[in-house]
């Protein structure tokens, strides 16, 4: 009879190749994980604390059956799936014998004491502006108009949002960098660079390609061309895999913010559609899927951030943050209504969801996802522009939507670390 450690790995490997499991194991433009990184993490969790992450927070619903098996001393984790070659995670016996997990951010709560009016003093923060803008806008699907209306690209406001927030955030101490501080890619690829993997992505999704490139936004079969998926590939992955190496290899902070605004889809860039309601939610990693786990790379960069302790940390900064930005904007929650977020902790702002962004930074990250770029008021007030003080938009005297935006982020920062570092004895 086999070993038991060896009959889970083939009933896995089994089941994967019935298609169970997906046949692809890493997920575009990645390269293998290094699961010799997991050895430092040895004995620095409880059985009954790794078992507590993985069902409420990363594999909700039991993701992770099939390709993580806890056991009453250790977890048996498949380091790839075909063929299946395992890596035992230790458990520590109990909380007081967990050793310290390496990682290369300071949680708020081991900060020293700060001054009142400074309680950000020596917080290292990584502002990230969501999308590149510019020339990139049409092409990433972040840019609409009407008529002759000054466009609105996502990836300019979060960047002008950004250096307002930059400012403030170092008068109360902090270290501020930008993971991007203009409207141009980050990557150092190109889209035609990404042409062969973007037909090898495509074969493995089964897309038959129509032709090399489209023919203008409006082209039915855009989908289906080799041009289409090399600039998703640009702007969706290589773009911020780039963005993760500045934040992991030179930046380093203790926690990143990426900014964003939502929207709905407005179908015609050239004619948008107006969207019914605004609403705001704040997210953190997590929820990740079953099909998502089957991904070496997913499986290895979830554990990395199970096992540093991060959910703690960015849960600490998203109630406050949610909290501010709700004053600050008036807007209600968003609500997930399917399986791929689920709610972190109490807040009804705060959702944990699985994305590349939040993932792949090695630190904690807090997402914002505010407003909704194309209902009738924002866009009015994003048509108002940047100002200072109060004027009349939509009928109503109102801030700047990218102040009051930003001033949101600043707020719910101060709130955080103020808090945490004065409860710290």
């Amino acid at each position: 009879m086999l070993p038991r450690l060896f009959r889970f790995a083939v009933v896995v490997s089994l089941a994967f190749v019935c298609g169970v499991a997906f046949a692809q194991r890493l997920s575009p433009l990645t390269s293998a994980p290094d699961w010799a990184r997991l050895e430092a993490f040895q004995n620095t969790i409880t059985r009954a604390e790794f078992l507590r992450m993985l069902d409420k927070v990363y594999a909700p619903g039991g993701a992770a059956a099939g390709v993580i098996e806890v056991r009453e001393n250790e977890a048996v984790i498949l380091k790839t799936l075909t063929p299946p070659e395992l890596f035992v995670l230790r458990f520590a016996k109990d909380a007081k014998s967990a050793k310290a997990p390496p990682r290369n951010w300071r949680a708020a709560s081991a900060l020293p004491r700060a001054k009142a009016n400074r309680p950000l003093e020596g917080v290292k923060l990584a502002l990230d502006p969501g999308h590149i803008g510019g020339d990139w806008a049409l092409i990433e699907g972040r840019s609409f108009q009407r008529g002759k209306d000054t466009p609105v690209r996502e990836g300019e406001m979060t960047l002008l949002v950004a250096k307002l927030v930059a400012p403030k955030l170092r008068a109360l101490g902090a270290e501020v960098s930008f993971v991007r501080n203009a409207n141009v890619p980050a990557s150092p690829f190109t889209v035609d660079a990404l042409r062969p993997a973007a037909r090898k992505e495509m074969q493995i999704l089964g897309i038959a390609a129509s032709r090399e490139n489209y023919d203008g936004v409006h082209d039915p079969q855009k989908g289906d061309t080799v041009q289409w998926q090399a600039e998703r590939l640009f702007y969706r992955v290589a773009e911020i895999h780039e963005r993760a190496r500045r934040v992991r290899e030179k930046i380093r902070p203790d926690l990143t913010v990426c900014i964003h605004f939502n929207g709905t889809d407005w179908r015609d860039p050239e004619n948008p559609d107006f969207a019914e309601k605004e609403d705001l939610h704040v997210m953190v990693n997590g929820c990740f899927s079953a099909d998502e786990l089957r991904f070496d790379d997913q499986r290895f960069e979830m554990l990395l951030r199970l096992l540093t302790r991060s959910h703690s940390e960015e849960l600490a900064a998203a109630a406050p943050m949610a909290k501010a930005l709700a004053a600050a904007t008036g807007l209600p929650p968003f609500t997930y209504f399917g399986g791929n977020a689920v709610r972190a902790g109490s807040d009804k702002y705060v959702w944990a969801r699985n994305l590349l962004a939040n993932r792949i930074f090695e630190c904690p990250v807090v997402y914002l996802e505010p407003y909704c770029m194309n209902t009738e008021l924002t866009y009015a007030r994003i048509q108002a522009g940047d100002y200072e003080g109060e004027r009349e938009v939509a009928g109503k005297m109102r801030r700047s939507i990218f102040r009051e935006y930003a001033d949101g982020i600043v707020a719910g920062l101060r709130d955080h670390y103020r808090t945490t570092r004065r409860a710290k004895k």
